[in-house]
């Protein structure tokens, strides 16, 4: 079996970086073996972001996405664990459950702290490298940069939030981690999207690298847009792309990237 690099990387021109961190679906040998049958599907993968932002590249992004799973590291937490979302339901840097509450590993066969301090210096560090070296490329070439840390999640989560979430959930860290300008341009593309609903900082106002490399007083400016995958999939096991449904999304989330690079160009 081949072992993946921790990350596929494609260098664009443009100021943007597109973050993919939760298109991973590899799990080292060493590791399924001690999870269950379910949690070796990989359930929460947020599967085909790759393929439903493959437009991006010909735009001139530069492109970051992750090989492991979620489920090997979370490259969306922080390096020492500590909760994004203080009293709500969350994962870790090492999930020990899914999505639905389910346990991950067989019982006794969870990652002890220092399997946890293994996969965060050789899954986690070497991404959070390479995304933070483009930016300060980026940083040296363009006035301002924007990174657009691109997610989905299943549309009914009850252990995460009630009802059904948003089409789009915008999170720019209670409006923290990018220019208010640039926010409010992403925010009227969803609201004018025929069809979709959508939510600025609302249950996922971003995770680690939004809150983390957002710094717009250094013109780096960062965005994390969650998508409901039912806009774009199916849901369950095969966890199908939906062609007809991903061509109507994509013209939206080529806007909202177009505006973002308007943004950095003309700042």
């Amino acid at each position: 079996m081949n072992t993946p690099t921790p990350f596929i990387f494609h260098q664009g021109t443009q100021p943007l970086l597109i973050s993919m961190p939760h298109v991973g679906t590899f799990v080292p040998p060493e590791i399924a073996r001690n999870m269950t049958p379910q949690a070796q599907q990989v359930p929460d993968t947020d599967w085909h972001i790759e393929r439903l932002y493959a437009f991006a590249k010909n735009m001139g992004a530069s492109i970051i996405q992750a090989t492991y799973s979620r489920y090997v590291a979370d490259l969306n937490r922080p390096p020492g664990d500590e909760s994004l979302y203080p009293g709500q339901a969350t994962t870790s840097l090492c999930p020990v459950e899914t999505f639905e509450g389910g346990s991950i590993y067989q019982q006794d066969k969870e990652p002890n702290q220092a399997e946890i301090e293994h996969r965060r210096i050789h899954y986690w560090q070497p991404y959070h490298d390479q995304l933070a070296a483009e930016l300060a490329r980026m940083r040296q070439q363009f006035p301002a940069v924007v990174l657009w840390d691109a997610h989905s999640i299943r549309s009914v989560l009850p252990r995460f939030f009630e009802g059904k979430l948003p089409d789009f959930n915008i999170g720019t860290n209670s409006s923290q981690s990018c220019a208010t300008e640039l926010q409010t341009r992403i925010q009227q593309i969803a609201q004018q999207a025929t069809g979709y609903t959508s939510v600025l900082n609302g249950r996922y106002k971003g995770g680690y690298i939004t809150r983390h490399y957002g710094q717009p007083a250094q013109q780096v400016h960062a965005v994390q847009l969650e998508m409901a995958q039912c806009i774009y999939m199916e849901e369950q096991l095969p966890f199908a792309y939906h062609n007809e449904k991903a061509s109507q999304v994509q013209p939206h989330l080529r806007a909202m990237l177009e505006a973002a690079l308007d943004f950095a160009r003309n700042t």
